[in-house]
């Protein structure tokens, strides 16, 4: 089996809550998602979605990805897409770093994988370890009388885990997060995420001034030093995102104890090959994880769908189901999602085929 074929969609995620507001003042209304369509001469294809949280969210960009398709592109056609070992060595070759533009690459793959075997992606990852992974659900930053109700909703559609988005205001987010958590009903966790917006003394007040509250401190400074100088001074679980980047980060985060949980975005980490790495690695020494990506529709829930249930159940804290935060689609199948929980389906392969009709025409074409 060889590469023939490799297509390049865009097309626009609106979000379904209107405005998405997170971190030091991001907030986006439209995210624009990439779709990779590998085709072989077998006559199977396969798809890979990035898409990422706003244009500048971990210096990463959809404009990226057809770049360095412009690069890929020749290397990987002609070569068997099943050798996903081989296929992940010839894309870092040529292109050092920028793993979130290989990701839906290397997610096209695993997915022709799957299908050239007969097998769904979680089985090709170690197996169903989970069967229905917990979701949680984002509430952006909005007043507190907002972003109460909005939990109530999720909540009736059966989520009991809730991200609480703070760290553009340190102070407003002490009220935010002490408005919100005491709320909490039995069997409910709570995050407080300031996706990197709070320099660490600030970070510091919040910590003290709601330390007597049971919640997951989330990515709280920039860095992983900032991160870890308010985790000595902290009672509470510490969740690590944006500075989980690989291998490397993964084994300081082992030695240092640096955080109870890891959150493993998988075009963060360059892609399912990548990302599976790093989450055997952290479970095998006891840190736990959550599935998860920038962004995505379709595609790229697929691909976290499919990571989530081959995580042992103990060990993964939640997923989330992506799809449903947009108005548009990224494709067609794919992942279900009931009672607060995430089901990747028995298809061969993610179990997702593009949506063309979304996705319109490629803007870049290789063969």
């Amino acid at each position: 089996m060889k590469i023939t074929r490799i297509a390049i969609h865009r097309t626009h995620l609106p979000y379904a809550g209107g405005a998405y507001g997170w971190g030091a003042g991001n907030a986006i209304e439209v995210a624009q998602s990439t779709v990779v369509v590998i085709d072989t001469d077998a006559g199977i294809s396969g798809c890979g979605e990035f898409t990422p949280c706003g244009e500048n969210y971990m210096v990463a960009n959809s404009e990226g990805v057809e770049g360095v398709a412009r690069l890929l592109a020749p290397a990987l056609i002609g070569e068997d897409p099943r050798q996903l070992g081989r296929i992940e060595q010839l894309m870092d070759h040529v292109v050092q770093g920028h793993g979130y533009a290989k990701a839906p690459f290397d997610a096209a793959c695993w997915d022709i994988l799957g299908k050239a075997t007969g097998q769904p992606v979680w089985m090709l990852l170690g197996g169903k370890l989970t069967d229905g992974a917990p979701m949680y659900r984002v509430a952006p930053q909005k007043d507190t009388e907002a972003t109460i109700a909005e939990l109530d909703r999720h909540r009736e559609a059966g989520y009991r885990q809730f991200q609480i988005k703070v760290g553009a205001d340190w102070v407003a987010d002490i009220d935010r997060i002490r408005a919100t958590v005491p709320l909490l009903k039995p069997g409910e966790k709570a995050m407080a995420d300031a996706n990197q917006g709070w320099r660490a003394d600030n970070a510091l007040r919040v910590v003290n001034a709601t330390r007597d509250l049971d919640y997951i401190l989330e990515q709280p400074c920039h860095s992983y030093e900032e991160c870890q100088q308010v985790r000595r001074k902290c009672d509470l679980p510490m969740k690590l995102d944006e500075c989980v980047t690989g291998i490397h980060m993964a084994q300081r985060i082992v030695a240092d104890r640096g955080a109870e949980i890891c959150c493993l975005k998988i075009s963060n980490l360059g892609g399912l090959s990548k990302a599976r790495r790093v989450r055997d690695y952290l479970v095998d020494n006891r840190i736990a994880v959550v599935s998860e990506d920038s962004w995505g529709g379709e595609i790229t829930t697929a691909a976290v769908a499919h990571f989530a249930a081959s995580t042992p159940e103990d060990w993964l804290v939640n997923t989330t189901d992506l799809m449903n935060y947009n108005t548009r689609s990224t494709g067609i199948g794919g992942p279900t999602s009931a009672g607060g929980k995430l089901y990747p389906g028995d298809a061969p392969g993610l179990g997702v085929e593009p949506d063309f009709d979304s996705l319109g025409a490629a803007v870049r074409v290789y063969s």
